[in-house]
């Protein structure tokens, strides 16, 4: 077409010289014959004298030689374009056998997806319109119809039977030098982030960067359902059976959810790639970019920082030499629980300091396995009780009756003085003069949010609470964004908080997901956070909990079904919290069986809620043995008003129902 157009400039001038000939020798006739002619035809061309037949002759040779030429190469051209099209699909088609010829392939076995799976559970599944193709898509041209993503209505991925390869990146591997979204840290937060943007903007390219060998997974199971597998090769497949007696992976997706790095630029779908073995040293918040520990640049339009935290350690451990520290496990990671579970195989006891979530459920864990093994499982920690620091002390104390019976010599109110190492064992003395002699150590006594990135980014930390200080958007700059662990928010109903747990990873950074695309949402939503001591005792908790605030717990006779192993086996989820942050508690219904008195059940806290009050006002409830109710503690939480009578609150959670 450029070719016709250029023969057409040149001809146009030719053309309007013949027909200013034509005219003037039709005047010069007119006025030789002494007359002007009525009507002379403009277009015919023949009146002219001797000569300009053959002027018109020529211009139409030319005008049809050049239509013709522009009509072949008009086809050669659409020809070609159909040709490089052909090759190009050809070329993408056969990208899955050329990398299934070139790497060893990952064994996959097909699971169902989760039911009632939100954007808020546990096992999140990328929404239909958001999940990227595995492979990079080839771009139309405009003359040419998109073809559709061979991949995009994929609701359900398939589970790998064993763990991502994992290993830092290559040195050869070619890292992206922008990217629309990055995502710094590889945890849970990220995750949801992810799928968030890729929901709200199919075609975004997204850039997680995690100093972990792993793509993202869930830490949960690390300390509850990973340890009651019976499958000896547990630490290699990372899969566990849930309470519910299904089986799954402990990661959120397979390898081939997510597309390679260095094919991000090039995506024109967009996708998710995780950049694993970086870490992010240095933060350029001015400039839009970041430094990786081997110099790497990377560019960035919006970021979210979700770098979690970092188990903390005792002072006592960390001054007593390596000696002591090579026989101290500090418990977070996936390499953690396969360090961890090796240890207590080959020795003879192992001390768990820590009253906390993590302690608890170590303890009972690892004390279920005590008769078989030959361990002896010992549990320390400062306060009266097991979770001391959350629940109240009637119900801490008959937690640590119920931690005792799962095989572990429970210590309380024990403050460590020093830990020294002789004779190959491990001497922990108390200030209290008392000594215990151990093989190995766990200590779970806290995480610190890791905050490295703050001096660089000029970022500011919260004194009182730690981890960056954000907005109810979560948002710490005008293009920076912190969710999860590491972010310290305002909570537009109970103030500012920083939350540790993995219900709020999944909801900050779905919601921060959602403000990088322009939704500008506050955190309204009240997560939860859940805990079990095994398959029989089990609670779900919500808002601040704090034993040092006034209680008021209703209770009521637990029966069979009032455990997590029958709670997930009715609702036909894993973890109870998979879909209970979609449902909303509308006027709900309460139980019409009176409520007992609170004294009589004086030992026997089978199920019932217990109220955390700040001024008169419920800002905390605990369900202890009761599920699935967790919309309606939130409504009340919500509502924010004073109740006379907690006790017809109580009436609504059903507890007295048989």
């Amino acid at each position: 077409m450029l070719k016709c157009r250029t023969v057409w400039k040149k001809l146009a001038p030719l053309a309007r010289a013949s027909s200013t000939v034509c005219r003037q020798n039709v005047r010069r006739t007119g006025l030789n014959n002494s007359r002007i002619p009525a009507c002379v035809p403009v277009a015919h061309m023949s009146t002219g004298p001797a000569g300009g037949g053959r002027e018109n002759q020529l211009y139409v040779l030319l005008v049809g030689a050049a239509c013709v030429g522009g009509a072949i190469y008009t086809y050669r051209t659409v020809k070609g374009d159909n040709q490089r099209y052909q090759d190009r699909i050809d070329e993408i088609s056969s990208r899955p056998y050329k990398r299934a010829t070139e790497e060893p392939a990952t064994p996959i076995q097909s699971e169902p997806p989760a039911v009632d799976a939100t954007e808020t559970e546990v096992i999140p599944e990328p929404e239909p319109e958001a999940a990227p193709s595995p492979e990079p898509q080839a771009a139309p041209s405009p003359e040419e119809p998109s073809p559709l993503a061979p991949d995009a209505a994929v609701a359900a991925p398939i589970e790998t039977t064993e763990p991502p390869p994992g290993g830092p990146a290559p040195a050869s591997l070619k890292v992206p030098s922008h990217t629309p979204y990055l995502l710094i840290g590889g945890g849970t937060a990220s995750f949801a982030a992810a799928r968030s943007i890729r929901a709200r903007d199919p075609g975004a390219k997204v850039l997680i960067v995690t100093d972990e060998p792993d793509p993202p997974y869930m830490r949960p199971p690390l300390s509850k359902e990973l340890w009651f597998s019976n499958d000896p090769s547990v630490t290699e497949t990372l899969r566990f059976k849930q309470w519910n007696g299904k089986e799954r992976s402990i990661y959120f997706q397979p390898p081939s959810f997510y597309i390679n790095a260095e094919e991000l630029d090039g995506a024109e779908n967009g996708g998710v790639a995780v950049l694993t073995g970086k870490k992010v040293v240095h933060m350029d918040v001015r400039g839009n970019k970041i430094k990786l520990d081997d110099d790497t640049e990377i560019s960035y339009d919006k970021c979210l920082i979700a770098t979690g935290g970092v188990p903390r350690n005792l002072q006592v451990i960390e001054r007593a030499g390596e000696e002591v520290m090579k026989k101290t496990t500090l418990f977070r990671k996936i390499e953690d629980f396969k360090s961890l579970d090796k240890v207590s195989r080959n020795i003879k006891s192992i001390t768990i300091i820590g009253g906390g979530f993590l302690g608890s459920e170590l303890a009972c864990a690892l004390g279920r396995r005590s008769t078989e093994y030959d361990l002896e499982v010992v549990q320390m920690f400062p306060e009266k009780g097991n979770m001391g620091k959350v629940l109240p002390e009637y119900l801490s104390n008959w937690t640590t009756e119920k931690v005792k019976s799962e095989g572990v010599k429970v210590i309380s109110e024990a403050l460590v003085k020093s830990v020294v190492c002789k004779d190959d064992k491990l001497e922990i003395k108390l200030k209290d003069g008392r000594l215990v002699k151990t093989d190995h150590i766990v200590a779970a006594v806290g995480l610190e949010p890791n905050v490295d990135l703050a001096k660089s980014a000029g970022l500011e930390v919260d004194s009182d609470f730690g981890g960056f200080r954000v907005n109810a958007e979560l948002q710490a700059r005008s293009n920076i964004w912190v969710a999860g662990d590491a972010a310290c928010f305002y909570d537009i109903r109970l103030g500012r908080r920083r939350v540790e747990h993995h219900d709020h990873a999944v909801v900050s950074g779905r919601l921060a997901g959602e403000n990088m695309t322009g939704a500008n949402k506050p955190y309204w939503h009240q997560s939860m956070f859940w805990s079990d001591l095994g398959p029989d005792v089990g609670y779900e908790a919500i808002g601040i909990v704090d034993s040092s605030l006034p209680t008021v717990g209703v209770f009521a006779k637990a029966t069979a079904k009032d455990t997590p192993k029958a709670a997930t086996e009715k609702s036909g989820t894993g973890i109870r919290s998979e879909s209970e942050t979609e449902d909303t508690a509308i006027s709900p219904v309460a139980s019409l069986t009176p409520a007992p008195n609170v004294g009589q059940h004086k030992d026997e806290y089978g199920k019932g809620v217990i109220f955390y009050l700040r001024d008169k006002v419920v800002v905390g409830i605990i369900l202890w043995n009761v599920f699935n109710r967790m919309p309606i503690a939130r409504k009340i939480i919500k509502d924010g008003e004073e109740h006379a009578d907690l006790n017809e609150v109580a009436k609504l959670f059903n507890i007295h129902d048989d």
